[in-house]
């Protein structure tokens, strides 16, 4: 009898433990969904207000992991608006490998002249014009042998908006130099918090002496800088709400599901530096003008794709 009860006591204990775990779960989900749709109604509410144009394209995306079982995600900042067809302002590809817990960043250079399918030669950036997103991934895979899985065109307002959610006073940044050529602000010299739009304004200058090369290894910088103080916060909580202000300026195939558990797992996590790389690399091309294409960037192609694996298998 006593046994039967203290049966029946254990029973109950356990039913009453999975009732509270089940609670739990359902408020976390209804705090990331709640969270999530405040981003939303956030960056929309501006929008409206500056009368932006969001429409976005549905594309085509024929994308895989790669051979090494990396999750490479091809990553294009772009001010176009709409349907308007132009060239990619920022290349780059960011590569997870949820076995080995690696986190690593390419930065392509725009101007590198290489084979489009079906096109010739062009400027690697002409290819998001021709095809959008999945010439850009055929473009790369035929060049470099590289598969990428999902791609996310950022519009350069949604960057904006999102420095300034998860950073309300401003990004630490050691600015080099003077800048304000062609960027919409002015950018003093000195260690200084940037808010969005000076940030931005940073990571797209490249009216300098060494013009591109000098914007890309901004750009990494800057990304690096970001990840380095989102950690410093409390994160996590505050991920749903990030993916929701930046989910209107964004273009992509993947889920939102994808984008949490990836961005989670990083800052759960002592990840250390995320390594870089910039193609090309160094001592691997010359600088040539071509007609119809101006200033290019010629590489020897297997010294870059050998550097590029090597990267990434590591």
């Amino acid at each position: 009898m006593r046994s039967e009860k203290h049966h029946v006591n254990n029973k109950r204990r356990w039913v009453s433990v999975l009732l509270v775990f089940l609670v739990l779960i359902g408020a976390a989900a209804g705090y990331t969904y709640y969270q999530y749709n405040q981003g939303i109604n956030q960056s929309i509410k501006k929008i409206n207000k500056t009368k932006q144009q969001t429409n976005k394209v549905v594309y085509t995306f024929e994308g895989k992991k790669d051979q090494y079982g990396d999750t490479n995600i091809l990553l294009l900042g772009s001010d176009a608006r709409g349907n308007e067809k132009s060239r990619a302002d920022t290349i780059m590809i960011a590569h997870y490998n949820e076995t080995r817990g690696t986190y690593k960043l390419t930065s392509i250079m725009r101007d590198i002249y290489i084979n489009i399918p079906g096109h010739g030669k062009h400027k690697v950036n002409s290819a998001f014009a021709y095809g959008g997103p999945e010439l850009m991934r055929q473009t790369i895979k035929e060049n470099f042998d590289i598969d990428l899985q999902y791609y996310a065109i950022v519009d350069f307002q949604g960057f904006v908006q999102l420095i300034d959610e998860a950073f309300p006073k401003g990004v630490e940044i050691n600015v080099e130099k003077k800048m304000s050529e062609y960027i919409g602000v002015t950018l003093e010299p000195g260690l200084q918090r940037l808010d969005g739009e000076h940030l931005l304004g940073y990571v797209r200058f490249r009216h300098d002496a060494i013009g591109d090369f000098g914007r890309v290894k901004r750009q990494q910088e800057a990304l690096k800088a970001v990840g380095n103080q989102l950690k410093s916060i409390e994160t996590i909580p505050k991920l749903p709400k990030l993916i929701g202000v930046i989910t209107p300026f964004i273009n992509t195939n993947m889920d939102t599901t994808d984008m949490l558990f990836m961005a989670k797992d990083f800052f759960s996590k002592n990840r250390g530096n995320v390594e870089t790389l910039r193609i090309p690399i160094d001592n691997s091309f010359t600088d040539q003008r071509i007609k119809g294409e101006g200033a290019v960037l010629d590489i020897n192609l297997e010294k870059n794709k050998e550097a590029f694996l090597q990267f990434i298998s590591k």
